[in-house]
């Protein structure tokens, strides 16, 4: 496997949470091999989990949907509201699932996930999942995401828009609309023709007016209230 190049500063700290002990361990020599990332904790359900999150303190969580005695979907939730608990920005979770349009997954991420990825993916994919949340420019696997949500959100009645939207400048609209299809920083700067950074700087303040925690969540809202386009 070839590293990502960015290798400045500490390394990206990943939780790895699965019941199959093998797979976690053919994940975690995945991860250690990249110079830009290292395995900081495991654990075999959602009850374990929370307590690896909190004592390891990663950047990114791997979390399995489906585990006994706490399942992934329970696990995520608990994770953010105890970091929100201590007043601290959780870590961000990419929930693993076997097949693509897997309501479990969905659920997941309106508790708090920042994406999905699926169990078989190429190990270049995952790899790149975990960059991608956390540098939070991105949502992982746009097309896919978006597919998730129109098969389950797709037949249900939008709810009122808040009134928090209303305060969005015209242009934060235009870039939200972007967005909420699954654009990167880099294809709103060339469709706009603005730089990265303040595209950047524009889905900061998109994400601070709407009250949302990242760029899926953003996705969710926009489906959820009928904006999706």
């Amino acid at each position: 496997m070839t590293g990502s190049g960015e290798t400045a500063g500490p390394p990206i700290r990943v939780g790895l949470v699965d019941d199959q002990g093998l797979f976690r361990a053919g994940i975690r020599m995945l991860v250690d091999s990249q110079p830009d990332l290292t395995v900081v904790g495991e654990a075999g359900d959602g009850v374990e989990a929370i307590a690896m999150a909190e004592a390891a303190r990663p950047d990114v969580i791997l979390m399995d949907i489906r585990m006994p005695v706490m399942d992934g979907i329970a696990a995520t939730i608990a994770i953010g509201e105890a970091a929100g608990a201590r007043d601290e920005a959780p870590p961000r979770i990419i929930v693993l699932t076997t097949f693509d349009l897997d309501e479990a997954a969905a659920r997941a991420i309106r508790g708090g996930a920042s994406g999905f990825v699926l169990k078989d993916a190429e190990p270049e994919l995952l790899l790149a999942a975990i960059r991608t949340v956390h540098a939070g420019n991105a949502v992982i696997a746009a097309s896919a995401t978006r597919e998730l949500f129109e098969h389950f959100d797709g037949g249900a009645a939008a709810k009122a828009v808040p009134a928090a939207f209303g305060e969005l400048t015209a242009k934060e609209r235009e870039i939200f609309a972007l967005a909420a299809r699954g654009l990167s920083n880099a294809e709103i700067a060339a469709d706009q023709y603005l730089s990265e950074a303040t595209v950047k700087t524009h889905i900061s303040r998109i994400l601070g007016k709407l009250g949302l925690r990242d760029r899926v969540q953003l996705v969710v809202y926009a489906f959820e209230h009928g904006l999706a386009g």
